[in-house]
């Protein structure tokens, strides 16, 4: 558990990082776009401006995840802010789906049904090609520190950044990964516009990166929810949290073991145990209160509460 926790809370400058260099990107992306966009009329090109700008404000809102997760716990707070990083990281994934993923999809429809002027393909294709750089510098940061953080738990980068307590660290990278694929279709549509004379293609590609939008934000959305509801540790890492409680020198058997994140990088340990030896009841309180608090000492334990077990309770096994 040192390990681990070590590597989830350290983390949280290079998030920051990570979250204002995206930020720069997509508002510097969104500007050319929604220029573009002008210019051209393309109904793709509509889609990548409301997809951009919907990134660039869905990073003001991890920023404020960030800032307000970080926050120690207080006497209205006892297991402190933390999910507060889940509560901002879920308006941020409503905002790509209202922002992003229903307009440009509306937009696309409404094409369909409209004649759209001839596009200028040389600025829609620069543009495109200049957002793919500069959405790119986000995404090598994002998947850098993923592959740093991942290589330290021993898990393969996707592994990671599904299961990972930092919603932040996740939300760019998704929203980054998509907004890569959504250039790629954006370009498609106005290609096959340019080659077929056929807005019907263009309006396609605003209506696919819409879709794509939709099922990146509603995954966000889950994600956050399991973590806002009481996510636990995975299996690895409650054995380990096992191990350390029975290797303590304190602990006979562990009958109860429950951890659950509260914050990213942050868990609520919860364990009833029979203490070594046969203290009088006063004692094994005092015990028990010095276990907790050394449980405490650990990065990752945002709270500890440890009890007696019952005398008939089952011992538990990793």
């Amino acid at each position: 558990m040192l390990e681990t926790k070590a590597g989830e809370r350290g983390s949280g400058s290079e998030s920051l990082l990570t979250v204002v260099i995206a930020l720069a990107m997509n508002a510097l992306i969104a500007v050319g776009k929604s220029v573009v966009a002008l210019i051209t009329g393309s109904a793709s090109m509509v889609a990548e401006a409301a997809h951009s700008w919907a990134d660039a404000g869905n990073e003001v809102f991890l920023l404020m995840a960030e800032r307000r997760a970080a926050q120690p716990r207080d006497a209205t707070h006892p297991f402190g802010y933390g999910r507060e990083a889940y509560v901002w990281s879920m308006f941020a994934a409503f905002g790509l789906f209202g922002a992003g993923s229903i307009v440009s999809v509306w937009h696309g429809i409404t094409a369909l049904t409209h004649d759209e002027p001839e596009t200028s393909y040389a600025w829609a294709y620069a543009v495109l090609a200049i957002a793919f750089v500069l959405e790119s510098v986000s995404f090598v940061q994002a998947t850098r520190q993923t592959r740093s953080e991942a290589r330290r738990r021993g898990l393969r980068p996707l592994k990671f950044i599904a299961n990972t307590s930092n919603p932040t660290l996740r939300a760019v990278v998704a929203e980054d990964a998509a907004a890569l694929i959504g250039l790629v279709l954006a370009g498609i549509g106005i290609w096959l516009h340019q080659v077929t004379g056929n807005a019907v293609w263009d309006a396609a590609g605003s209506i696919a990166v819409g879709l794509l939008l939709g099922v990146v934000a509603i995954y966000l959305i889950g994600r956050n929810r399991d973590f806002l509801v009481g996510q636990a540790v995975r299996p690895e890492l409650w054995r380990q949290a096992h191990d350390d409680l029975s290797a303590s020198g304190e602990v006979e058997r562990i009958t109860f073991l429950h951890l659950e994140f509260v914050g990213p990088g942050r868990v609520f340990l919860v364990a009833a145990v029979d203490l070594t030896g046969d203290d009088t009841e006063a004692r094994a309180a005092a015990r028990l209160a010095a276990l907790g608090r050394r449980v405490e000492g650990h990065e990752l334990v945002e709270r500890a509460m440890i009890t007696l077990s019952r005398p008939d309770a089952p011992t538990i096994t990793p």
